[in-house]
């Protein structure tokens, strides 16, 4: 497997650096909660509103895939976004996928400077920044999309990718799904050899301190590097991220490959919802020691 090309940055930052920039009128920001009264209630000034699950839809077949390219355009221009200018994304203190999906569907159009606020709405609230209740007055934006399909893989690569010894499939879902525990899919289970990783291990989700519990704040990078040694996760790996629908895949994608460097990264958009409708070989049960 090659390695995934792209000209997007995506970062992650503080809420410092946000209020320091919002001055900054290539600065778009997008609130990406999926309940639109939680933006109305209070939210960053020059945020707009746009729920990450407008991004996607079904296909023809699959439900949730990202829809087609002028649609994802359209999508991003009526929220003000321009190419060239920097978008950071954020979310709640629930959940940071919403804005690592939105970052990643940027990327995957070669947007180029992208950004997660780390900690999110929560987070930015805390840290005594200043938030607002009035809605931002803006333009509409022209934005093009340029498909990248390097970041990702599709169902026929995987096939011929599962077993190979320099391929590492990372799981991000719940151990219950992983497990196949519970009856969603037409099959329960994962990709056989696939690594469970629950994604809220990345994140301060079980941070001891009650007052520090954020899923859209990141561990330290040097913590995160030690979950990775601890499953035998290279940089030199071939790796896929799969996960329930693509979307928890986005924050292990992000981190790996944009924070850490890691060269080989993708996704598999279509993930459980696709594989388990196929005859793919299924795994049951806890990860199978290596």
């Amino acid at each position: 497997m090659a390695t995934s090309k792209s000209e997007t940055k995506i970062d992650f930052v503080s809420p410092a650096w946000v209020a320091q920039n919002l001055n900054d009128p290539k600065l778009k920001i997008l609130d990406v909660r999926i309940n639109p009264l939680e933006y109305i209630t209070g939210h960053l000034p020059k945020a707009v509103n746009i729920a990450d699950n407008n991004f996607r839809g079904p296909n023809g077949f699959l439900p949730v895939q990202y829809w087609q390219e002028d649609k994802i355009g359209s999508l991003f221009a009526a929220a003000g976004i321009t190419n060239g200018d920097r978008v950071v994304v954020y979310s709640d203190g629930r959940d940071v996928l919403g804005a690592t999906m939105v970052a990643y569907l940027l990327e995957r159009s070669c947007f180029r400077d992208v950004a997660v606020l780390d900690g999110g709405f929560k987070g930015y609230k805390g840290s005594e920044q200043k938030v607002t209740k009035e809605f931002p007055k803006y333009q509409p934006g022209s934005f093009t999309v340029r498909d990248n399909p390097s970041i990702r893989v599709t169902l026929a690569e995987v096939e011929k990718l599962i077993g190979k010894p320099d391929v590492v499939v990372i799981d991000p879902r719940p151990e219950e799904l992983f497990q196949g525990k519970q009856d969603i899919w037409l099959r329960n289970g994962h990709i056989p050899g696939a690594k469970n990783i629950p994604w809220p291990t990345f994140t301060e989700a079980n941070n001891p301190d009650e007052s520090l519990k954020n899923h859209h704040k990141l561990q330290s990078l040097d913590e995160i590097r030690k979950i990775l040694a601890q499953r035998n996760i290279k940089p030199s790996d071939n790796i896929i991220v799969s996960c329930s629908t693509g979307r928890e895949a986005t924050l292990q994608y992000v981190v790996l490959k944009h924070l850490l460097g890691y060269p080989k990264v993708r996704i598999y958009e279509g993930s459980w919802t696709e594989s388990s409708t196929t005859d793919l070989p299924v795994a049951t049960g806890p990860e199978k020691a290596v």
